[in-house]
């Protein structure tokens, strides 16, 4: 029989870690949201996204989730007239990343708030532990 408080942890572990990895690309993509090509016509940074699947951890039954994939976004890149700039095209253009601060922001606040969600099922399940541990002793 599996232990439903175990499940709960493996589960809520999974979710953290899903989600700094989340939180991780996040900050790449704030990072190297300036980042162009240094070659005329160079592709600039590439923003990134994570995919999720649901798996099953066979020790405990539980579901769990695990980082599928981290894709490149296919959105178009930006264009800005900087003739001056070493990675501008012919007419004088450069690509710029297709990073949006507005959607990066979105996006750190829900991985923020799924991992203190599931640090707090940590939590609990460990209280849940302890109490009953305390109750096995006094019996």
């Amino acid at each position: 029989m599996n232990d439903p408080l175990l499940s709960i942890m493996r589960t809520a572990s999974s979710g953290l870690q899903s989600q700094s990895m989340r939180l991780k690309i996040v900050s790449e993509n704030l990072a190297n949201m300036d980042s162009t090509g240094l070659t005329p016509g160079a592709a600039p940074y590439q923003r990134k996204m994570v995919t999720f699947a649901q798996s099953l951890d066979e020790v405990t039954g539980a579901g769990t989730v695990t980082v599928d994939k981290i894709i490149r976004d296919q959105a178009p890149f930006k264009k800005e007239y900087a003739p001056n700039h070493p990675a501008a095209d012919a007419q004088g253009y450069v690509k710029r990343p297709n990073v949006e601060m507005m959607i990066e922001m979105a996006d750190m606040r829900e991985a923020s708030r799924s991992y203190e969600a599931n640090l707090q099922m940590v939590r609990q399940a460990r209280e849940m532990t302890s109490m009953m541990v305390d109750l096995l002793k006094g019996s």
